[in-house]
């Protein structure tokens, strides 16, 4: 049914409010509706909250608010799609909905506040997202007002393989009852394949609204679509079989690195993507992990096991090789597997007390290590499997502009091999990448969209850019982006890694883009070809004078790469820099960042 203007008593805008609503309602809601409609106009405005009367209802009870902040935290995009997907819903059901990053909402304003919705991340070891910085620390700091009469909900992304799983999360639903909020719906903790918890999450909160202001609920239905690429039917939930085109090594003969420069046509897909933007790749488990694992259970590899919830049942060495995690192992996985296995050894292992033995034990060992250490005699093979969790995607930063390559896509992947335990090591994806795709193969690849990480609107603006390594992925597609678009705004690349002859990733790129001005300046730093190992914050110190210079003339700063390490001392030398260049202290300096971030002028994709 579309409503025309023809004739119609409805104004334009009226008209396309009508066009939007009502091919979302159900059957439930029309008949509601249509009764709504044709009740006296009294009871009818009386009917739905927040209508006409601005009396209390019946028995003096307060009228319970229709506006929802929706605030998410989010470092890679998928927090904010999943804030955007609930706000959708909140809209269809008539709530006026705030929808805000973190970083961008006024703390201040929390007091004003009376439904509040977090969907936010956790990023490294227990850490919020860039975005969530400043409000966690205002959250928990002395000037956090008191909350009594606000009601909320906290949905926490996280994984399951660290330590400090969905803590940003957790964090945020303890402080929030602290300060005296009340919950609308108990806090849902989401692994890497969050779908179906998001999903309960989102139906939980919008009963409880819909409860308490007498909507319509509108529960059931997926979020697969949040993480799609523009219009694509292709997805997380549902990726795209894309062709390898290109396949090389981009190291030199005699380093001890392989970096695998991967070009992949989207032809046919229509996903689209930004630079700045996540290639989902889909991997396989090495097969030869996936013999050993049979072997150890002396399990039949034929024998036909579910890999869903729905049922659907595949042969046990095709499952393991494509559909289950087996290279990393996780508490909530042991904690599973202590239930099927007869050795009390893994039940002690997991009790209280011995937790720095647990971290010890889970760090570095994989499912085959498990089943080895422990007994797992007359387990049922599908009562094994069905406790391990989904194979999850591997994300690696685009390294190209859309604009530059058609239909394509470029990811640069540092494969992983090492010895531990006195047995080899692999990288799930990596490997995969160097080992056993070619030209001509298929891939199960999505985009994810990565709001958080975006050149600036103005192409005049000035850009720093600082990836060591595999890092320097995302400046390749923001570099062949400003060629394609004519970006006038003066660039500079911090790059680094081991040797100069052997490691230099993407060289004659770099080189033509310096020659013909698209790369303003470029500054590198070799580690192992000197005596003193040298990385790229020691290049940005040298050039401090410079770089604040530039900070100074407005421009933004990107990070790309290890987070654990590489991140933590470019962002000491920003702070050093700022502090001696500009004359401050140093929490001026660490403020001067935090402003930095707010503005979106220092974005940091980092892992």
């Amino acid at each position: 049914m579309v409503l025309q203007v023809v004739n119609s008593p409805f104004n334009q805008d009226q008209v396309e409010l009508l066009n939007r609503l009502l091919p979302t309602l159900s059957d439930h809601q029309r008949i509601w509706l249509s009764g709504y409609l044709s009740a006296p106009q009294g009871a009818a405005a009386a009917a739905i909250p927040g209508g006409v009367p601005s009396a209390a209802p019946a028995g003096g009870a307060p009228a319970v608010s229709k506006e929802v902040t929706v605030l998410f935290g989010s470092q890679t995009g998928k927090s904010q799609g999943l804030a955007k997907k609930m706000t959708a819903k909140l809209q269809q059901l008539g709530f006026q909905v705030t929808l805000a990053s973190m970083g961008d909402f006024k703390p201040n304003n929390l007091k004003k506040v009376k439904n509040l919705l977090i969907v936010v991340s956790t990023h490294g070891e227990g850490d919020p997202p860039d975005n969530a910085l400043s409000f966690h620390e205002f959250l928990h700091s002395k000037r956090a007002p008191q909350l009594e009469d606000l009601q909320f909900s906290v949905l926490a992304l996280g994984d399951t393989s660290y330590e400090f799983f969905c803590k940003t999360g957790k964090d945020f639903d303890q402080r929030l009852e602290e300060l005296g909020a009340k919950r609308l719906s108990p806090r849902i903790d989401c692994d890497v394949d969050f779908d179906e918890s998001a999903a309960e999450w989102m139906n939980q909160v919008l009963a409880s609204l819909s409860e308490a202001t007498s909507a319509p609920a509108a529960v059931g239905g997926n979020i697969s679509s949040v993480e799609s690429g523009g219009e694509s039917e292709f997805s997380r939930t549902n990726p795209f079989q894309a062709e390898v085109l290109e396949n090389l090594n981009l190291n030199g003969r005699g380093s001890d690195r392989e970096t695998r420069h991967v070009e992949i046509s989207l032809e046919g897909s229509n996903l689209q993507y930004e630079p700045g933007d996540c290639l989902g790749i889909y991997a396989e488990n090495h097969p030869r992990l996936v013999e050993e694992l049979i072997q150890a259970l002396a399990w039949n590899a034929d024998e036909l096991v579910a890999v869903n919830k729905n049922g659907d049942k595949l042969p046990l060495q095709e499952a393991l090789l494509r559909n289950f995690e087996i290279s990393v192992l996780t508490k909530p996985l042991l904690e599973q597997a202590a239930k099927l296995s007869p050795d009390k050894g893994l039940q002690e292992l997991l009790a209280a007390g011995r937790e720095q033995e647990l971290k010890s034990y889970l760090s570095g060992r994989d499912l085959l290590d498990l089943v080895q250490d422990y007994s797992f005699k007359g387990v049922a093979t599908q009562d094994f499997v069905s406790i391990l969790r989904k194979m999850p995607a591997r994300l690696y930063s685009i390294a190209s502009s859309s604009k530059a390559f058609p239909d394509e896509v470029h990811v640069t992947v540092r494969t992983v091999r090492y010895e531990s335990l006195g047995r080899e090591r692999y990288g799930v994806c990596s490997v995969h990448l160097a080992e056993r795709i070619a030209a001509g193969d298929k891939l199960p690849v999505y985009i994810q969209n990565n709001p958080n990480f975006k050149l600036p609107d103005n192409p005049e603006t000035p850009v720093i850019m600082i990836g060591p390594g595999t890092g320097v992925a995302p400046f390749r597609a923001f570099l062949g982006e400003r060629e394609e678009t004519g970006a006038t705004g003066s660039t500079w690349l911090f790059y680094g890694d081991q040797h100069f002859s052997t490691d230099f990733l993407y060289q004659v790129e770099w080189q033509k883009w310096l020659k013909n001005g698209v790369l303003t300046r470029m500054d590198v730093a070799f580690s192992r070809d000197t005596d003193q190992k040298v990385y790229v914050q020691h290049r940005m110190l040298e050039k401090s004078a410079d770089l604040y210079k530039w900070l100074q003339e407005g421009a933004h700063i990107y990070v790309c790469g290890d987070e654990k390490k590489m991140a933590h001392d470019v962002h000491r030398a920003l702070a050093t820099i700022i502090e001696q260049e500009g004359g401050f202290s140093a929490e001026e300096a660490a403020e001067y960042l935090t402003r930095m971030q707010q503005q979106k002028r220092y974005q940091r994709d980092v892992y």
